[in-house]
């Protein structure tokens, strides 16, 4: 298996394809067909997600759950459609943040509440830096 490497503006990660793959096996990801899996696959993302520091291999499934989970609650949920607003909720509720503690990133209270309400959209850095901040990838925030 090969090493990938993926340069940020701060340093460069080094994805392990063989960690990524023992990953897979371990949580073996699939397309949610049940309730039950569903449930499943919810509690290896709150795992994840409680963790401080992800991998790029653990970020990369993470990211991976969390569209089949999407995917699976888009079908069966069709009156609580996924928004970037929600999704940001959830993460923040998932990682024990608060609202506020998103004002450093869009710049002042005024303008989070307003993405939170889906009265501003979300811009493609600030998408990166909910991305960056949540540990998955910043397209999620993306209307």
């Amino acid at each position: 298996m090969q090493n990938m490497t993926k340069t940020t503006g701060k340093m460069t990660l080094t994805f392990d394809s063989e960690v990524y793959s023992k990953l897979l096996s371990q949580y073996q990801p699939r397309i949610i067909k049940t309730e039950s899996e569903n449930d499943h696959f919810l509690a290896i993302v709150e795992d994840l997600l409680s963790h401080s520091d992800l991998t790029p291999e653990e970020s990369t499934l993470l990211e991976l759950l969390v569209r089949l989970i999407e995917d699976f609650e888009n079908q069966h949920y069709q009156l609580n459609v996924s928004t970037p607003s929600s999704r940001i909720l959830h993460l923040l509720e998932a990682q024990d943040l608060e609202i506020n503690d998103l004002v450093s990133l869009f710049g002042s209270s005024d303008l989070v509440n307003k993405v939170i309400n889906g009265d501003v959209e979300i811009t493609k850095a600030q998408a990166e830096m909910l991305g960056n901040l949540f540990h998955v990838d910043g397209s999620l925030f993306l209307g």
